[in-house]
């Protein structure tokens, strides 16, 4: 047997075991079948089915208890965000006073070209770029990497940064934020965004890339953040509208809001959880 699959197979039979444990078809409380048991039903070596477990017990899936067995853990994870694209930007502040965040990096420099571009920086402009963990109940669920126009980046500081939502450091910069244009993908985690937010490398990640203007259509932020899709998720509310021949999804504006959302999301009115 080739020494080099066992990781991948102890992978596999780790998202295989993740997944009946989320769907409750082992259910919490529940024993799972000894490792001999395991390696024979998967076919794979006891020593594929010790890592696969303590994968999952690093996770906090299960308990491994000596002379017992292994059980699956009654679930203790924080109640995922859902950020509600119908609300409106004047409830964001508000939004990051409930969450926490740690910043991981500060300062200023020359920005890529897709994000000078981007923002319609003037050649040589440089940005205030900063990497910041947001968490909930102290658990992270988003890596947050934000480019602000030094001009405005230079009237807060490191400290401002980690304890005051940048929305709210912007407008006090005088920066009057009127709309924005956001992206929204799928990617894989990269080893430092793994470690940040408690994961492995290469787990599947949201991924979101907006660009926020000021009343002069200037950039005054670009963001590219990164979510934990089971610690948060986007939602909204459509409708049936248009004429016959011509009926179409629309928005429906939420008359509530979940305070426990993220501090620096954006609701565009186009589009749609699927």
């Amino acid at each position: 047997m080739d020494p080099s699959l066992e990781p991948l197979k102890a992978r596999r039979l780790a998202l295989q075991l993740r997944e009946r444990i989320a769907s409750g078809e082992i259910a919490p409380g529940s024993r799972l079948a000894s490792e001999p048991a395991l390696a024979l039903e998967h076919g794979v070596s006891r020593v594929t089915v010790r890592r696969a477990l303590d994968s999952l017990a690093a996770e906090g899936l299960i308990d491994r208890r000596v002379g017992a067995g292994t059980f699956v853990r009654e679930a203790e994870a924080p109640k995922p965000i859902v950020a509600d694209f119908a609300n409106m930007l004047t409830h964001l502040v508000e939004m990051g006073r409930r969450t926490g965040v740690r910043l991981v990096s500060f300062g200023y420099g020359p920005p890529p070209e897709p994000v000078a571009r981007a923002l319609s920086l003037a050649a040589g402009e440089r940005t205030q770029r900063s990497v910041r963990v947001r968490l909930i109940d102290g658990q992270p669920f988003s890596y947050l990497t934000t480019h602000v126009p030094e001009r405005i980046g230079l009237t807060y500081s490191e400290s401002d940064l980690a304890s005051v939502p940048l929305l709210a450091l912007l407008e006090r910069a005088g920066a009057a934020v009127e709309r924005a244009s956001q992206t929204i993908s799928a990617t894989l985690a990269s080893p430092d965004v793994a470690d940040a937010l408690g994961l492995e490398i290469g787990s599947p990640l949201l991924s979101l890339t907006r660009v926020v203007l000021g009343t002069d259509g200037r950039g005054v932020e670009h963001l590219h953040a990164l979510y934990r899709p089971d610690r948060y998720s986007f939602q909204m509310e459509l409708h049936r509208a248009g004429a016959a021949g011509d009926r179409r999804w629309s928005p429906v504006p939420s008359p509530g809001l979940n305070q426990d959302g993220e501090a620096d999301s954006w609701p565009p009115s186009a589009a749609a959880r699927s």
